[in-house]
């Protein structure tokens, strides 16, 4: 039984050598390296000695980095190159879809949220994978994210979420004494930090993490949804107006205006260009200022936190942006697919992967959240918490391939955007309430 999260919601080979040899020399291999392989067996041998991977090219230079060791590692463990490609995540769908289509492509697509809805038809059956690297502990609401009509099409290896990055020095000389804990408080700082000329900064743009990080949890905190219960549209409601009524307010008093066309990195440049005090981010500009400072101002890193999102007359939200890795129906190097997946899931290797991330990222099962990284810097120990407040897209509906294609169409982040560029905001809610109807009803 899947363990519930906090969201209230489970022969011979061509080298002439016996495969009982070949398995017998690839454990020796295996022990000698001192890695222990899930049940005590080498990874499969892939005929065709190569698997290709295609990931996201994450904003922690440094898990980048451990990615491509780990690989490395697999490979020469396993007899077979194994290719890390990262690209943008914005590209991942794209080269996801043209692979699926096309039939040939990455052994392996990391998909984000809910993704493997869309292309369920394409991926492999992940269920005796995920049972055999203790699929049964993980997180409820990244089993929705791969799990279509009862078959698990990925295995989630971590998810992500965004707090606000702010500037202490900034909101001190603002005035502004307490963190905002309501909407209300995060409206009169954001004025003051305005009227500063260090605005908040936050996209409305077609981008995969920041944008919908924000619209989706400001609907949700005044009580608005998509869709309720049971899958029928409910946007159109005075709870989402009210949440309309309030962006477009709190966009011209406390925003940086231009955020309208940033993407998930014009945020990053801006903070540490400080022209803004307060976004909505992951850990990654603090990482920047810590680690690298000769890319940041100098001394900034130690004024910079974190705090969570307000919250609204129905709660504290938060996204939660799911990464799975995900074999394609298409490949013909499964068997080692499997086993570099299962590699990926041993505690020692994910050790190394997910204390190079420093807290950018959260682990996929809840005992990653009780690891010692997150007492190490207290700038960072709130990202602990969201899993606490987080929900899938379509909350309070079901997380299925409707939720993932009005995600993917940024129709929740473009009501918004409509009303900040002048459309009354039941204008704004009428059309969502179509392009909802459009999803929801067509099937």
């Amino acid at each position: 039984m899947l363990q519930v999260g906090p969201q209230h919601t489970a022969g011979s080979t061509s080298g002439g050598m016996t495969r009982r040899a070949l398995l017998s020399t690839g454990m020796t291999l295996a022990a000698t390296a001192g890695v222990s392989f899930l049940g005590g067996r080498a990874p499969a041998f892939a005929q065709t000695r190569t698997l290709h991977v295609l990931e996201w090219s994450s904003f922690i230079p440094a898990a980048n980095t451990v990615r491509d060791q780990q690989g490395e590692e697999f490979g020469k463990q396993a007899g077979v190159k194994v290719t890390i490609e990262h690209i943008n995540a914005n590209d991942l769908p794209a080269r996801a879809t043209a692979a699926i289509e096309g039939r040939k492509g990455p052994d392996i697509l990391q998909l984000l949220n809910n993704y493997p809805h869309l292309y369920a038809g394409g991926l492999d059956d992940h269920g005796a994978l995920a049972a055999e690297v203790g699929g049964d502990k993980l997180y409820a609401f990244a089993v929705d994210a791969v799990k279509v009509d009862g078959v698990m099409r990925g295995m989630p290896y971590f998810f992500g979420g965004g707090a606000n990055t702010y500037r202490k020095d900034i909101f001190k000389k603002a005035g502004i004494d307490k963190l905002p804990d309501t909407w209300e408080e995060h409206l009169a700082a954001g004025k003051k930090l305005k009227k500063l000329g260090m605005p908040i900064g936050q996209t409305l743009g077609h981008t995969f993490g920041d944008a919908p990080g924000f619209a989706y949890p400001l609907l949700w905190s005044f009580g608005g949804m998509e869709v309720d219960e049971r899958g029928k549209v409910a946007i159109n409601s005075k709870e989402t107006l009210a949440a309309a009524e309030f962006l477009k307010e709190f966009w011209f008093a406390a925003c940086d205006e231009g955020g309208l066309a940033w993407d998930d990195s014009s945020n990053n440049r801006a903070f540490l260009a400080e022209t803004i005090g307060c976004t909505l981010n992951g850990a990654s500009i603090y990482f920047v200022a810590r680690y690298t400072p000769e890319k940041a101002p100098k001394g900034i890193a130690d004024t910079i936190g974190h705090f969570l999102l307000p919250k609204g007359p129905a709660g504290r939200f938060h996204t939660l942006g799911t990464f799975s890795h995900c074999i394609a129906s298409y490949s013909e190097n499964k068997d080692v697919a499997r086993d570099y997946i299962k590699f990926c899931h041993q505690k020692d290797v994910y050790d190394k992967f997910f204390t190079a991330n420093k807290g950018y990222i959260n682990g996929a099962v809840p005992e990653w959240q009780q690891h010692p990284m997150w007492e190490a810097d207290p700038a960072v120990t709130v990202f602990r918490e969201i899993p606490k407040y987080g929900r899938n897209a379509g909350y309070k509906g079901p997380y299925n391939r409707q939720a993932a294609e009005v995600w993917a169409k940024y129709i929740i982040v473009d009501l918004f955007a409509k009303v900040v560029k002048g459309d009354p905001p039941k204008s704004a809610i009428a059309w969502a309430e179509q392009e909802l109807k459009n999803v929801y009803e067509r099937h």
